[in-house]
């Protein structure tokens, strides 16, 4: 689907939504998509992504197989 088409098809659905909610949503991403300056993180964001290098350095991660059976093991668990 070409940019023009994806476009009418995106104003069609937003003209038939009612809810506000769901509306601002929608510009909150489109701010976000379209904004030109820099995106800056909080201090606790940087924190929390030292921490995310640090794990993933000292192998301290899941793999996707190991994560889905420990997923698995906790909802056998419920």
């Amino acid at each position: 689907m070409k940019a023009l088409e994806l476009k009418a098809e995106l104003i069609s659905k937003i003209n038939d939504i009612n809810d506000a909610g769901i509306i601002e949503e929608i510009k909150m991403l489109l701010d976000f998509e379209l904004e030109e300056k820099v995106f800056e993180l909080s201090d606790k964001q940087k924190s929390h992504i030292r921490k995310a290098k640090l794990e993933y350095l000292n192998s301290e991660i899941l793999d996707e197989k190991a994560a889905d059976g420990e997923i698995d093991k906790w909802l056998g668990e419920k």
